[in-house]
């Protein structure tokens, strides 16, 4: 019978190891991390990674990426930057901002955010000049957005709403015991929020209206990083290590065999592959595939199957689809079995 650590591991990226990493982006075939040192970029499903810093703030952190159509983009120590070919190289586009060290940043629906100590600044022109967009005088650690409302964490004053592209914002507190929010995520209608030492992951399904302290496994601490598909939620704890959920955040399962680094800055989702950016000792990976518990009860057996032959043939980011092919198959059956039995997950 396999075991706990045969099943799943990390492995560690070469190109960044023992290096601090905050951030990740997936675009298309492309991974990006940053951190102290700047962008580093790869090609290979994140298994190795190369300096990716021509113009861009190599000599203090890279703490965010979003993207466009035409352009991918830093958040760094000194700013904005824009690359128009991949990251091969960047340009600064800071114009407008008053304090250039930024936290987080994200694009929807043609307009851009960035997230600072001096509140949020939006761009409608892909970086070329930015606005303040509210917040002023409270330091915004992370941005996203649902459609055209964003959602920003605070360090010192919990979660606010825009529904106005930033004209004004309301404080969206109600059941949050954390007031610091490191991190923030949209799953679809879903957020997911980071809290503080001695909270954890708080969850809301209503806009903000409410939010839940989330359990069911994960334990508490705080989180500074997010990803997701269709398929998992997956939270970063400083000093935790990784959990991932298949059932929008009730139930949750730790995979942290072959992490060296517990303390998780960011997470990433890409083409198979969940994605870690660690405090130290720079990137690692873990297949998807090795997720094989779908029922959430830490076990693999008839409830799994179950839950896998429901969701039989085509289908695109399933749980289920454990090769990433999106169809649930024979291949994915035979994944299952060959751990049957299994349990400690």
């Amino acid at each position: 019978m396999l075991t706990n650590s045969a099943l799943a591991q990390w492995q560690q990226a070469t190109g960044v190891s023992g290096l601090n990493m905050q951030s990740l982006m997936s675009k298309g075939a492309t991974v990006f991390s940053g951190g102290a040192t700047g962008v580093y970029r790869s090609t290979s499903n994140a298994q190795s990674f190369t300096s990716s810093n021509s113009g861009n703030d190599a000599t203090g952190p890279t703490r965010g990426f979003t993207s466009d159509r035409a352009y991918l983009y830093t958040c760094t120590s000194q700013g904005v930057f824009r690359s128009s070919n991949d990251g091969a190289s960047w340009i600064a586009k800071s114009a407008g901002l008053t304090n250039l060290l930024c936290h987080g940043m994200v694009q929807t629906q043609t307009k851009l955010f960035v997230s600072g100590p001096a509140g949020v600044f939006r761009s409608d022109n892909q970086g070329d000049s930015w606005t303040a967009a509210g917040m002023a005088g409270i330091d915004t650690r992370c941005i996203t957005a649902i459609d055209a409302t964003l959602f920003a964490g605070t360090n010192g004053s919990g979660v606010y709403k825009s529904t106005n592209w930033g004209a004004s914002w309301t404080a969206i507190n109600t059941g949050l015991a954390s007031t610091n929010i490191r991190a923030i995520e949209a799953k679809g209608t879903t957020l997911f929020a980071g809290g503080q030492i001695g909270t954890g992951v708080y969850r809301s399904t209503n806009l903000g209206a409410s939010w839940t302290l989330l359990a069911g496994g994960l334990s508490s601490g705080s989180y500074r990083g997010f990803a997701h598909d269709d398929r998992l939620i997956v939270a970063g704890s400083f000093g935790g290590g990784v959990f991932y959920s298949v059932d929008n955040g009730d139930k949750w399962t730790q995979i942290n065999g072959g992490l060296t680094d517990l303390t998780i800055f960011d997470l990433e989702i890409h083409q198979g592959y969940i994605v870690a950016a660690t405090n130290t000792q720079g990137v690692f990976r873990y297949a998807i595939s090795n997720t094989l518990n779908l029922a959430g009860d830490s076990c693999i057996d008839a409830a799994d199957l179950s839950v896998l032959l429901g969701a039989w043939g085509s289908c695109r980011d399933c749980a289920a689809d454990y090769n990433g092919d999106n169809s649930v198959d024979a291949a994915d059956l035979s994944l299952l079995l060959s751990s049957w039995g299994v349990c400690g997950l």
